[in-house]
């Protein structure tokens, strides 16, 4: 695929300065591309790249001021980074709209529906009395139980599984691996120290936009559903228990985990490895940095915690500051028990 510079410029509604009738094929970072690459320059470290990139168009900041002349076509935009976002978006769509048809061998169940436009990839399997939308893409290998709902223009990566019953919205993205419905954590003890499994019958729902990462694993509710609101993006090898709540547009980094019936609000920020709890609630707009283990409910919206157990951050660095000074205060009160 190839377009010109003005092209791309109306797409973001940017501003050109240079040829407006170069064109490129491909996106690269700064440092690397060559002649027919467009790239972009967001963070002000990477801006001497600007001046010596063989890019054929470089997305720019409307405010850049150059320090040197550049030799390439400059797209000038409000934000570079979302900017080449949103390329990256139509291209990876464009990459899509090809995969078309059906594979074989592949299997699809009594009753079930898919509809225009999909793909299904060989060796993927769809159980009986689905109800799967347009432009819905199938990767090879990929699992979809009885009774799964599925919404126009998601993708399914290769190898991801959904059990039955399991609900997905419209413009979603279920990375390889990942495995969505899979039994709830529940035992119940015995007498004799053994435990027996709590049949987990609920399911799990996925709203519109929602993004899950290679080797995600969602639990389905034990009655009711497991809950990932609109626009959620959860990284790679992250573990949603049952019952869990995960509010609108919230992002949760890789290793993390949420324990069973926990809420967690709209717009929150979960960084790697943090561990939250079961049967808590995690206010809006809450931050948690990495490594943290979140025992009690946040409930003032906005709030940033850090630590295990996680509290105020700014505390948190705080009591950091103190800790790595230990070995010298007891140093000092050792002289002092002495009366040095």
């Amino acid at each position: 695929m190839e377009f010109t510079v003005q092209q791309i410029a109306e797409l973001l509604k940017g501003k050109i300065e240079g040829d407006s009738t170069v064109t490129v094929s491909t996106l690269a970072k700064i440092e690397e591309a060559q002649q027919g690459a467009l790239a972009f320059l967001s963070n002000p470290k990477y801006e001497p790249h600007l001046y010596t990139t063989n890019a054929s168009a470089v997305i720019v900041a409307e405010k850049l001021e150059l320090k040197k002349p550049v030799n390439t076509a400059l797209i000038r935009v409000p934000d570079p980074y979302s900017s080449f976002s949103t390329l990256l978006q139509y291209y990876q769509a464009a990459i899509m709209a090809s995969k078309t048809g059906v594979e074989d061998p592949s299997f699809i169940g009594n009753n079930s529906h898919i509809g225009d436009g999909h793909y299904r990839g060989a060796f993927s399997y769809i159980g009986s009395n689905c109800k799967i939308g347009d432009n819905v893409r199938i990767f090879p290998q990929a699992f979809i139980g009885d009774n799964v709902q599925i919404g126009d223009n998601t993708t399914i990566f290769a190898g991801a599984k959904l059990y039955a019953n399991t609900v997905v919205g419209n413009n979603c993205t279920i990375h390889a691996g990942a495995v969505i419905g899979s039994d709830g954590f529940g035992f119940a003890p015995q007498p004799d120290g053994s435990y027996n499994a709590i049949p987990q019958i609920g399911n799990v729902v996925l709203e519109d936009e929602v993004s899950v990462g290679a080797n995600t694993t969602i639990d389905c509710a034990t009655m009711g559903a497991t809950v990932i609101r609109k626009g959620t993006k959860i990284d790679n090898l992250v573990q949603i228990a049952h019952n869990v709540e995960v509010g609108a547009h919230t992002v949760i980094a890789s290793q993390s985990g949420v324990s069973g019936s926990s809420k967690i609000g709209k717009h929150c920020v979960i960084a790697g490895q943090v561990g939250i709890v079961g049967h808590i609630s995690i206010a809006d707009k809450t931050t948690v940095g990495a490594q943290s283990g979140v025992s009690k409910s946040v409930k003032e919206s906005g709030t940033i915690i850090q630590g295990s157990p996680a509290f105020d951050y700014k505390q948190n660095l705080r009591a950091l500051t103190v800790f790595r000074k230990l070995p010298e205060l007891q140093r000092d009160l050792e002289a002092l028990k002495a009366g040095k």
